[in-house]
This record gives C-alpha cells, sequence and structure tokens, in this order.
C-alpha cells in the first residue's frame, strides 16, 4: 500500500486508542431457544447487532453452571458465524459467578465477543472481575483481548463512572436503568422507567449525561438501556433517537427482535453526513492525510476522526455506502476495526 492509501485507522490514531466500533443494538437472551433464535436473526440481518447470552437473568437457581456451559456452547457453536455473541456474568457479590466466567472463558474464551459484569458498587468491583478475567486468560492461554462491559445501575457505579470507564479492556459502559431507580427506594417514581419519564425526570437524566460523558471521555461506547415498549415500535425508534441525539448515545440494548431494526435505524448517521464524510476521508487518503479544502473549508485530522467516526457508525448501522467508500476503508484488505 502507498502512503496515499493509507488506512485511517493506521494514520488518525498514532499513539492512541482508536474508538471501539461496535453495533448499534445489544440484544439481550437467555434461554437457549431465544439465543438460538438470534443468532438465526442475526445471520438473516448480518451483524447489525449483537446479542448478550444472559447468565444473570437467563439462569435458572441452582442452574448457574449448567446454564453458562449452554452458553459456551453456543459462542462455540457453527451458528455464531460473525462471532458478535457476548455473555453476561452474574455480579461480583453472587457466589456462582466466578464459576460462570471460568466456564465461558475456559470453553469459549477465543470466541466470545466480550464480557458484561453488572451490578458494581463502585470500580474496585469491575476491577475484581476484570482481574479475575485475565487470569482465567493467562491460566487458559488466551492471547486476544477479550473486552469488557460494565453496566452502571448502582449509586456508587455512577459516581465512580470516570473510572470504571478508564479500567483496563472496558469499550462500553451501559445503564441500567430499571435497577437504579429501584435503587432511590421509591424516591424516583416508577414511570421514570418508560418514556417520557426516563428522559424528563431531573435525576435519571442526570444519570444518563454522566454516564455518556464518562464513555466518551474515556474513549468507549456509552450504551442506552432498554425500551420496555413491547407493540410500539415508533416509540421504541424514538426512545433510541432521544438516546442517541440529546444524551450522546451510540448504542442501546434491545430485549425484543422487534426492537432490533428500530433501534438501528434510528442511531444511524445522517444521509447527508455520511456523503460528505465519504467524500472528505477520500479526498484525505488521496492528500496522504494532509489538510485538503472541501466546498470552500478547511479540514485537516482532527476533523478527519470525526468524519472516520461518523462513517464507521454508518458502516455498522446498514448505511448503503458508495462502491469506493467500501472498497478503500471496509475491504477485506482494509477492514473496518473492532
Amino acid at each position: 500500500m502507498n502512503a496515499q492509501r493509507l488506512h485511517p485507522a493506521d494514520v488518525l490514531y498514532a499513539g492512541s486508542k482508536p474508538f471501539p466500533v461496535l453495533a448499534a443494538c445489544e440484544h439481550y437472551a437467555g434461554s437457549e431457544k431465544l439465543i438460538r433464535k438470534s443468532l438465526d436473526l442475526q445471520n438473516e440481518l448480518g451483524p447489525l447487532f449483537d446479542i448478550t447470552a444472559d447468565c444473570e437473568d437467563g439462569a435458572p437457581a441452582g442452574g448457574e453452571t449448567a446454564h453458562a456451559a449452554m452458553i459456551a456452547a453456543l459462542i462455540n457453536d457453527p451458528a455464531n458465524r460473525h462471532d458478535r455473541l457476548g455473555a453476561r456474568v452474574h455480579d461480583v457479590r453472587h457466589p456462582h459467578w466466578r464459576e460462570e466466567l471460568e466456564t465461558i472463558v475456559g470453553q469459549a474464551g477465543a470466541r466470545v465477543a466480550y464480557v458484561v459484569f453488572p451490578k458494581p458498587e463502585c470500580a474496585d468491583d469491575a476491577l475484581e472481575q476484570i482481574a479475575a478475567l485475565d487470569d482465567l486468560r493467562g491460566r487458559h492461554g488466551i492471547q486476544r483481548e477479550i473486552p469488557v462491559h460494565v453496566l452502571i445501575e448502582t449509586h456508587g457505579a455512577l459516581r465512580e463512572a470516570w473510572q470504571i470507564a478508564a479500567l483496563p479492556h472496558v469499550e462500553s459502559i451501559d445503564f441500567g436503568l430499571m435497577d437504579f431507580v429501584s435503587a432511590h427506594h421509591g424516591a424516583i417514581p416508577g414511570t421514570a422507567m418508560k418514556s417520557p419519564g426516563q428522559f424528563s425526570h431531573p435525576l435519571i437524566a442526570r444519570a444518563k449525561a454522566e454516564i455518556a460523558a464518562a464513555a466518551l471521555g474515556n474513549g468507549v461506547v456509552p450504551t442506552h438501556n432498554v425500551s420496555t415498549e413491547l407493540t410500539d415500535m415508533d416509540a421504541v425508534r424514538a426512545d433510541a433517537r432521544r438516546a442517541r441525539l440529546e444524551f450522546g448515545f451510540l448504542r442501546m440494548w434491545s430485549i425484543h427482535p422487534a426492537q432490533i431494526e428500530p433501534i438501528v435505524e434510528a442511531m444511524r448517521p445522517d444521509f447527508s453526513e455520511v456523503v460528505e464524510a465519504v467524500c472528505i476521508l477520500i479526498a484525505a487518503q488521496d492528500a496522504a492525510w494532509g489538510p485538503i479544502r472541501h466546498e470552500g473549508r478547511l479540514h485537516d485530522r482532527a476533523s478527519y476522526r470525526y468524519f472516520w467516526n461518523l462513517l464507521c457508525r454508518a458502516q455498522s448501522t446498514g448505511c448503503e455506502l458508495p462502491v469506493e467508500a467500501r472498497t478503500r476503508f471496509f475491504s477485506k484488505t482494509n477492514p473496518q476495526p473492532h
């Protein structure tokens, strides 16, 4: 590759960590039947959404180890074609979390997309689970980094969201709205668990803004809570749009397959911005990433990083990109970075 065709991922983040490229939707599934159905849908639509197999809420009491083994087997299953199946284990105070993590990492550490750690009370809780993950990687000879997602759903975790977002391997911090509201002992009304209250109640809006700021300030993805609406997909789309445009979230949970496409659609960048990004990045690559002039405005590496992140989001949400942009930036020889 000559100097004029250097890939943006290799040029724009020299000496710094590139921003994670994650699907705009994270779909939760607990049972084997629902996880398999989710994999079928992912294979039909493509990797426009990730799947999180749930040990925390999905495992029957007393069956935690068998449930984790089932999840590990599905991660290794041929149906997991895109390797975008992650797993949520129990919190650090649950008696089975280490066993679950041992099962998933020991049996499927080479392919698990990420591990989700819920309900930390502080950054040290999350760090304890991350340290255990690294210990298991060492013991099982797993060379790859296993990304970590941390759920912010307690007062203490919100207070230390910036420290949590800065921990090793963290690529996303997620807002757990239901548990967060419950932690207020009735001081926040139940209407704040759904729209419009989840966006208008001052304590909830403050938490969302702080989580998004902590994530983005540490170069990780802020992930929004679920929408409890299961029939009105326009309402789900509106929730995702408000999360994206008003609070800066780049990813959102789904708890029903029908929610996936509305969330992905709402999280897509504006098409006119995508067109502009393509023009600017192609011109910048042809100029060996030096400054360029585009429609009367100067652009350099600062704006290139913005447009590259936007183009990655467009790609991950299934936007139709010009052939030249796909060839230059997202072909097999120039893959989208993860």
